[in-house]
């Protein structure tokens, strides 16, 4: 058998209990469908695609892929961070002081509906919100956080909030619950607290150019279990260290 065919057939046996991935295609896109079956779509978070780009990808990409997404960046970063700098829709100063940290404005309510025109052209299931760091756990911050999920139409989509930065462990867990949250995090620094899918993101142990190590990827799969789980890779090797991983399945 092929290397590609084993890999193939290894996905295809991972496929029931962990759905393994990268944010973000990691070369070719044609490629990436051949190696994998899960994708964590970063370009939304930045800006996102024509509706019609969306159908593409899905056209594309073979049966039982599935696509997820990171929820577009005005809705949960303020215009201060470095990320708006590929930010192409122009905003006054006025809608772009209403960005971010779940504000409750126009111009997030309009974010949202944005994101999920996309999540349902790529037949998503699951939107990822990534908060910034400075998005620490005040009185005012849990408080907005609450206010956008009471009221959100969310479109039959499952919600996966990763939360960064100190944040107690049981206000994340009670937060999850109550706003019926799936909680996404790095199994190398914590658990998942919340959600019947674990969502687990991969940053690298020592950052975005770490490259896993064989035992590393074996403590993975100890951290993560049998599944069912997504694992997503996010750091400079994501391919290479996605598809080493998929192997010890």
């Amino acid at each position: 058998m092929s290397p590609e065919a084993q890999r193939s057939t290894e996905t295809a046996k991972a496929g029931p209990r962990l759905k393994v991935g990268c944010c973000g295609f990691a070369g070719p896109q044609e490629d990436y469908f051949r190696r994998f079956r899960l994708v964590e779509v970063q370009q939304t978070f930045y800006e996102p695609p024509r509706v019609e780009t969306a159908r593409r990808w899905r056209a594309a990409a073979p049966a039982g892929f599935e696509f997820t997404l990171k929820a577009w960046q005005l809705i949960t970063h303020t215009a201060d961070s470095p990320t708006y700098r590929r930010l192409r829709t122009e905003l006054t100063p006025e809608e772009l002081a209403a960005c971010g940290h779940f504000q409750n404005t126009p111009v997030v309510a309009a974010a949202w509906r944005r994101t999920v025109e996309i999540a349902r052209a790529l037949g998503a299931r699951r939107v990822l919100f990534q908060c910034p760091p400075r998005f620490t756990p005040t009185a005012e911050n849990v408080r907005r956080l609450r206010r956008f999920f009471e009221r959100l139409d969310r479109a039959d989509l499952d919600c996966v909030w990763e939360p960064r930065g100190a944040w107690p462990a049981e206000l994340v867990r009670s937060l999850c619950k109550e706003l019926n949250l799936t909680h996404a995090v790095d199994p190398f620094r914590q658990a998942c607290l919340a959600g019947a899918v674990p969502y687990y993101r991969l940053h690298g142990v020592t950052g975005y150019s770490h490259r896993f190590t064989d035992d590393e990827l074996d403590d993975l799969l100890v951290r993560v279990g049998t599944g069912p789980a997504y694992v997503l890779f996010n750091n400079v090797t994501m391919k290479e260290d996605a598809l080493r991983f998929l192997a010890r399945l």
